[in-house]
């Protein structure tokens, strides 16, 4: 066996003789990527069809896979995938390998090819990361305690292309992954639709580097095609022929997903009442005044929409000022808005943010967590209290995390300061 197969198509007939015609009885599929290798040594599979199902039929099978390659498979795997594409592949560590396959669920000797931070768009999008494997392409994220997980095969995809950028995807391309009829069932959760042919349609937008995801995702779709002849290889390589390599966006490895650690970074009793200062949220005038005051450029959200009963989500864009970043990087983040717990009066507003167009952008994500309560109060003094917390999860290790974890949350507390600050010149000014 010169590479791992992905999937096993199996048919069982009724068959008599050369002039008897051939019925099939029923039919199955063998994941390879769902079973271990070592269990398909002895296995009863249920077979799918008319004839199989009303009498529960299973078929027995024996599988055994050698691997001709020794402990070069992966070598040799990227080398065929090189020549393919004509560019050069870099090999993943055993950690990364270890968590990728963890994460996922898959047999050890599934190995991960690249990584890109992202949104799946669905309703709402869902920041998180797309994983690309030589059998697999797979989505992780983990938005405010909600998790979003799938990933299907290669050989499953009809086609992939690149949509507009439009409001809802923040101003970003969308690369549209359209899977063949009838694949994907497991992974039907995360499409972002279901065509009149009844094909799944997923969309990924707001990618820290686009142009390499699109490159690699391609280059690994069109090298697991059997059915591809020598010109339309000949096409690809021609329309890569611009980049030099199919590394990864930086050298950093994927070290697996946790929780993030919150911790309180500010906490300020303003003079303003909690409705004024919630219209820093609600995209209106006081909102850009204030997130330009802060040292933000080109501002840019969508409107609030229901998720769920009292949840309400939308998207933020915009790019730091020089002032603050020399890098002027860009911001995408999602905002969740719901109502303090335990009856109190007040609001909760939860963010995750990427960062892109900045060293290390794609190692980490920054969670903030705004716990704003209304004070009753005798004295108009003091009108709302508003507690900050904040979190990094690292996506990536790095042996900077100290230092950018020191940065990040400087820069927080200073843009927290400003922020509040504004709100009650902004109060102020109106007279209220």
């Amino acid at each position: 066996m010169d590479e791992p197969p992905s999937v096993l198509d199996v048919e069982v007939f009724d068959f008599d003789g050369p002039f008897d015609e051939a019925t099939s009885l029923g039919h199955a599929e063998i994941n390879f990527l769902k079973a271990n290798v070592s269990d398909l040594a002895d296995v009863w599979v249920p077979l799918q069809g008319k004839l199989a199902q009303p009498c529960q039929s299973k078929l027995h099978l024996r599988i055994f896979l050698d691997n001709t390659r020794g402990g070069n498979a992966v070598r040799h795997y990227l080398d065929k995938m090189e020549k393919t594409v004509g560019k050069k592949i870099n090999v993943r560590s055993p950690q990364t390998n270890s968590a990728f396959q963890k994460l996922f669920g898959l047999p050890p000797e599934e190995f991960l090819i690249n990584d890109f931070t992202c949104h799946l768009k669905r309703k709402m999008p869902v920041q998180g990361r797309l994983f690309l494997s030589a059998r697999i392409i797979g989505f992780y994220g983990n938005l405010f305690g909600s998790k979003t997980k799938f990933y299907f095969l290669w050989e499953d995809i009809e086609e992939i292309q690149v949509a507009s950028p439009n409001l809802s995807s923040m101003g970003s391309p969308i690369i549209v992954v359209t899977l063949r009829k009838g694949r994907g069932h497991d992974a039907r959760h995360g499409a972002k639709s279901i065509d009149e042919e009844g094909r799944l349609k997923f969309h990924f937008q707001s990618f820290v580097s686009f142009t390499a995801a699109l490159r690699t995702m391609k280059a690994l779709w069109h090298g697991q095609s059997r059915s591809m002849s020598p010109e339309q290889k000949a096409r690809i390589v021609e329309e890569e022929s611009d980049a030099k390599s199919l590394e990864t966006e930086d050298s950093g490895s994927f070290v697996g997903v946790e929780d993030v650690s919150m911790s309180e970074l500010y906490s300020s009793a303003l003079s303003v009442p909690m409705s004024f200062f919630m219209e820093s949220f609600s995209g209106g005038e006081v909102d850009r005044r204030v997130i330009e005051r802060t040292g933000c450029l080109n501002y840019s959200c969508t409107p609030w929409e229901p998720v769920k009963a009292d949840v309400y989500q939308r998207q933020v864009g915009y790019n730091f000022d020089k002032s603050v970043s020399s890098y002027r990087g860009e911001v995408t983040s999602t905002q969740q808005r719901s109502r303090l717990p335990d009856k109190k009066e007040g609001w909760l507003i939860e963010e995750v943010m990427t960062l892109q167009g900045v060293p290390f952008g794609d190692y980490f994500n920054v969670h903030v967590r705004f716990h704003i309560e209304d004070i009753p109060s005798r004295s108009k003094a003091c009108c709302c209290q508003v507690k900050v917390f904040s979190g990094i999860t690292w996506l990536k290790s790095t042996g900077h995390q100290k230092r950018i974890s020191k940065n990040i949350t400087t820069n927080l507390q200073d843009r927290l300061k400003m922020m509040f600050s504004t709100i009650e010149k902004e109060y102020a000014a109106d007279g209220k």
